[in-house]
Order: C-alpha cells, then sequence, then structure tokens
C-alpha cells in the first residue's frame, strides 16, 4: 500500500504541472493535443501486439471503447474550461468532483469498503473544494461564474466515470495498455483543433519548452495512477491523487499571480487534512 500511495502522490503533482502548462498556453486545445502525441506514438506498438494476442468478449471491448470516448470528450471539456475559468477556480472542482463520486461509486458498484475516518477524510476535502470555488466579494457574477463551474462539474464527471471504468479495465487489461487507450481517445477529442491551419506551427513555436514537460508528465501522471489503482481499492486511492489540488491552488497563486488569498490557504490545509485521513484508512482497511 505505500508503494501505492507514493505512486499517487506523484501523479497529482505531474497532474497539476501539466494542467498549468495547458492554462498557460495561448491555443490550449492544441497545446493538449501536442502534449498527448508523442507518447501515444511511442505506446502504440505496445497497444497493438497485446490485442493481437487478447481474446475480449464483446463486453470487455465495450469497456474499453466507452475509455477511449469519455477521454475524448474530458479533452475537449477541459480546453474549454481552461478558457473560461482561472486555474484556482476550476481546477478544485474537476479533481474534487470524483473525490464524492468515485469512493459513493466503488462502494456501490466494486463492493469496496472504506472506514468512517476515510469519509471524515472525504467530507474534509470536500469542505476544502468548496471554500476553493467559492464567489470572493468584487468576483465575477452570472454567467461569467456560472460557465466555467459548469464545465468544471462536467468535467470532474467524466473523470469519474473514466476512473472507474478504467478501474474495471483492469482487469483484462496492462496499464500500459490501457494508458494507450486513454491517450488515443484523448487525442481524437482534440484533433479537429489541431488540424486548422497554422494553429500546430503555432503552438510548436511559441511553446515548444513547455510542450516537452507536458508530453512527459501528462501521460505519465495517469499511468502513475493506474499502477497504484492495480495495487489497491480505487476508492482509497483515488481521493489521495487530489493532492494535485493543493499544488495547483499554490501555482495559481504564485506563478500565475490570480488573486485567492487566506481563502485558498484555509481551503488547501482542508484539503490536505482529509488527504492525511483517507491514507490512514487505505492503510488500516
Amino acid at each position: 500500500m505505500t508503494i501505492a500511495f507514493i505512486f499517487v502522490m506523484c501523479s497529482g503533482l505531474a497532474h497539476a504541472l501539466w494542467n498549468l502548462f495547458a492554462k498557460q498556453s495561448e491555443d490550449k486545445a492544441v497545446f493538449l493535443w501536442a502534449i498527448y502525441a508523442p507518447a501515444t506514438v511511442l505506446l502504440l506498438p505496445s497497444l497493438i501486439a497485446e490485442l493481437a494476442q487478447a481474446r475480449y468478449a464483446a463486453s470487455e471491448w465495450l469497456l474499453l471503447g466507452a475509455s477511449l470516448g469519455m477521454q475524448a470528450l474530458y479533452a475537449v471539456l477541459l480546453s474549454l474550461t481552461y478558457k473560461a475559468g482561472d486555474l484556482s477556480q476550476v481546477y478544485p472542482l474537476m479533481r474534487g468532483m470524483p473525490t464524492l463520486l468515485v469512493p459513493l461509486a466503488g462502494a456501490l458498484l466494486l463492493g469496496e469498503r472504506m472506514p468512517p475516518w476515510g469519509w471524515i477524510g472525504i467530507g474534509c476535502m470536500l469542505v476544502g473544494f468548496l471554500v476553493m470555488i467559492g464567489r470572493s466579494p468584487g468576483g465575477d457574477t452570472g454567467r461569467e461564474f456560472r460557465k466555467p463551474i459548469a464545465l468544471a462539474v462536467c468535467v470532474g464527471l467524466c473523470i469519474a466515470s473514466y476512473t472507474l471504468i478504467d478501474k474495471i479495465n483492469l482487469q483484462h487489461i496492462s496499464p500500459l495498455a490501457l494508458l494507450e487507450v486513454t491517450n488515443i481517445g484523448f487525442l481524437l477529442g482534440l484533433t479537429p483543433a489541431a488540424c486548422r491551419r497554422g494553429r500546430l506551427r503555432r503552438t510548436l513555436r511559441n511553446r515548444w519548452r513547455t510542450l516537452w514537460l507536458g508530453a512527459v508528465l501528462s501521460p505519465g501522471s495517469y499511468l502513475l495512477f493506474l499502477l497504484a489503482a492495480g495495487r489497491a481499492d480505487v476508492s482509497a486511492i483515488s481521493p489521495v491523487r487530489e493532492v494535485g489540488i493543493v499544488f495547483g491552488t499554490l501555482f495559481g497563486l504564485f506563478i500565475l499571480k490570480e488573486r485567492q488569498g487566506v481563502r485558498r490557504v484555509t481551503a488547501s490545509a482542508a484539503v490536505a487534512a482529509g488527504i492525511i485521513l483517507v491514507a490512514s484508512s487505505a492503510h488500516g482497511s
């Protein structure tokens, strides 16, 4: 369980970093496409080799297709969300939504269990998430406030869905091959934007340094999570991955210079406390 915990903590940090790069980019859809492309090309032979030897039932193929489809939808919604809102506004909500949904679905659908203090930890994190996305005095009102929040909620629902689907998929496919399936889905969702004239060339020219970093961190963050999911209950480790919310909030505060203040720091402390409780419950289960 200790190895799984380390994997998922590193996954959260890596995820927050590449999302910071995506938020900083001018053409977010094309930037996201570009950071996923290298790993997708490199991993394609391993996926083909594994599928060539597989004997999947129709339901298992459908689950792989569902994972691919949810990743495509996730990619499109993610690019739209970062156009509409600040990193510190939308990132906590996108990542926080599955913290509630995944443990509930894990318990109801997968038969997983979590001790009471684990649920208390999830409650602490949810309080922190709500404080993070709360409207500050003098902030946006009406549609300007609701649009990024609504998009972020939809992204969170996608994350919860593909997390549960991929947990089941790991019963019949390797983490590396499943990572390639999700990469292909992500690319498919953003390919129409990347094919528009001049956009990819412009992004490569202006953002080539962060593109290479993002190309490593983006698939690497989810591979670390998949490796952890193969060692522990998804209801225990999925909330721990949301330590990335703390990192993302700090990146917004100190790097992007977004207005947050004491409210954001307090929320991060609540999230950290919740993470400790959930991790403790995982060790005790």
